[in-house]
């Protein structure tokens, strides 16, 4: 998520290179497209609610998303459970807004130009501008949970936002800082980035009216999820090809930002090499990144890192682990199905 000077942000999950995953990511998608259109709807309509006087901001981070993965989420779950009605659109909207809430606050925290191709909020308009309309997207996504009949929502809402944004304090406090521990690590990774994924499955398995052993199962499912697709994503920066990532690469550490196969290297290298690696990060400059990834791979740290998405993945799926076979959870596995095929795609990169 952190990036230096331009960068762009690719799609939830970028598309693969291989046509097989290609066709596998429609086929997951596919299904839900109606209600994923539905979403992209209902976050038109959040635009006239908002003062005339700021809604060309909200026009303009509103109408921009991606593949609303955390959408997609909500619908598959739905679709696990039943089908999805207008309670699910709803809770997917709200989702949505938070995520680019945090997205616009990012982009000002990163000094990023450009997000998914265009110019950021905060590149167009400015710090503060940018600053103030994150808040009024956090604060409309909120006013939106308190429209259900139940506080329930607007409380899970309020309770995920809070732990998001303590998840980026934490990360932030933990740059250039050898060493940070793998659990501080991971715990950062399920706050900052899991929690909404899994707020996507338990709000939504809510308006199915799940019983709380299938929340607690959905809700384990997304943050495990979350918790891979975050690992995978910080493992493309180190090592992916930014014309199939679609989005500038090596930024972590340019902004300081440890992740995995980093802190594996650290642990690994030898007193030199370590001294090296601290003095890369703490003093970054252009060109640092391929003395890292030499280090990097003179360690071995790619596949034990990308092992771990792995892993994160199996118990994802291990949370549906007898339920019946509908179209929402062949859905819910297909996710993983298909971030195991883009991680051994970066593996077989190396091999």
């Amino acid at each position: 998520m952190l990036a230096a000077g331009t960068k762009s942000v690719a799609a939830p999950i970028a598309e693969p290179p291989d046509t097989a995953a290609g066709r596998l990511w429609k086929q997951i998608v596919g299904p839900v497209e109606p209600f994923l259109d539905a979403v992209a709807s209902r976050l038109a309509e959040q635009v006239r609610a908002f003062d005339p006087g700021v809604q060309a901001y909200a026009d303009y981070a509103l109408n921009g998303q991606g593949k609303q993965l955390r959408p997609a989420l909500v619908a598959l779950t739905a679709e696990a459970l039943g089908t999805p009605g207008e309670a699910h659109v709803t809770a997917a909207t709200i989702i949505e807004m938070v995520h680019l809430a945090t997205l616009v606050h990012d982009d000002i925290m990163d000094e990023a130009e450009l997000r998914r191709g265009r110019l950021t909020l905060a590149a167009n308009w400015g710090n503060e501008i940018a600053v103030l309309f994150g808040d009024c997207l956090f604060a409309r996504a909120l006013e939106l949970a308190a429209s259900f009949p139940t506080p329930e929502v607007c409380r899970a809402v309020a309770a995920a936002t809070n732990t998001v944004c303590a998840g980026e304090l934490l990360q932030t406090q933990h740059r250039r800082n050898f060493p940070v521990s793998q659990r501080e690590y991971f715990k950062v990774l399920e706050m900052k980035t899991a929690e909404l994924f899994a707020l996507s499955c338990d709000l939504s398995a809510f308006a199915s009216g799940a019983t709380a052993a299938q929340r607690t199962a959905l809700r384990a499912y997304g943050m495990a999820f979350g918790t891979a697709y975050q690992l995978y994503d910080d493992c493309l920066d180190l090592f992916g090809v930014e014309s199939q990532a679609k989005k500038s690469l090596g930024t972590d550490l340019a902004k300081g930002k440890l992740t995995l196969p980093v802190l594996q290297l650290w642990k690994k290298a030898q007193p030199a090499d370590r001294q090296r690696l601290e003095h890369l990060v703490q003093q970054w400059e252009p060109g640092a990144l391929a003395e890292v990834v030499t280090l990097l791979n003179l360690y071995g740290t790619i596949e034990p890192s990308l092992a771990v998405v792995h892993q994160y993945l199996a118990q994802a799926g291990a949370c549906l682990h007898g339920w019946p076979d509908t179209p929402g959870r062949a859905g819910l596995l297909g996710v993983t199905e298909f971030l195991a095929r883009q991680t051994d795609l970066l593996a077989a990169r190396f091999r």
